[in-house]
């Protein structure tokens, strides 16, 4: 099976892309296992630090990501994708960074207003606050509203990165996957096959838009 081509991202966007994608995986996933470790441990120290330094580590990343986009258009969406699809696209994409943003924002002040305060891989940082134990529970609950929201907006996006993939076949997927666009539709193209051989109801006639 052959997808549709489509023009994609430019090598930059693709790197800063996955990048953060995989630094705020890294977020979610020690975020939600360092809250469970017991106070006052080496395990909870290293964890905490692990997690404020790969925050850090990922604000830079968003913030060349950021100047990207405000400086490039990405490549145009197919012209057969519904109305409602591309405005659901673009809303998706402009709270990727509200939230990508806030997350990481309130996550630098919750440790300003400890007495921990930011560290990046051990080295302190300049605090943006004081210690003050009330303005640090509002941060972190802001931080973690914040991180839930962003996993539910990664978890439609990979939703409708599939539903591009296997039902729609219009190239959309590829636009982001590092690697050549042969190599990426030969690997997603048995991919896609193998699942419709198994569901045989994902079965759909390529557009050609």
């Amino acid at each position: 099976m052959v997808l549709m081509p489509i023009a994609r991202y430019p090598r930059v966007a693709v790197v800063l892309h996955w990048t953060v994608a995989l630094l705020v995986i890294a977020l979610l996933v020690s975020g939600s296992y360092m809250v469970g470790i017991p106070r006052n441990t080496p395990e909870r120290a290293f964890f905490f630090n692990l997690h404020k330094s790969l925050g850090i580590l990922t604000a830079l990343f968003i913030v060349a990501l950021i100047i990207w986009r405000l400086r490039q258009e990405g490549p145009p969406l197919p012209g057969g994708m519904p109305r409602w699809e591309r405005m659901a696209a673009v809303l998706n994409h402009r709270l990727f960074y509200v939230f990508m943003v806030l997350m990481t924002a309130a996550g630098y002040l919750t440790s300003s207003f400890s007495k921990f305060g930011p560290k990046l891989f051990g080295v302190p940082l300049p605090h943006w606050g004081w210690e003050d134990t009330a303005l640090r529970g509002e941060f972190a609950a802001i931080h973690r509203v914040a991180a839930l929201a962003f996993a539910a907006l990664i978890a439609l996006h990979i939703a409708a990165a599939l539903k591009h993939l296997v039902w729609d076949k219009d190239g959309v997927f590829e636009r982001m996957m590092p690697g050549t666009l042969e190599d990426t539709q030969r690997y997603f193209g048995k991919f896609v096959e193998q699942k419709q051989r198994l569901v045989p109801g994902l079965r759909r006639p390529p557009r050609h838009d």
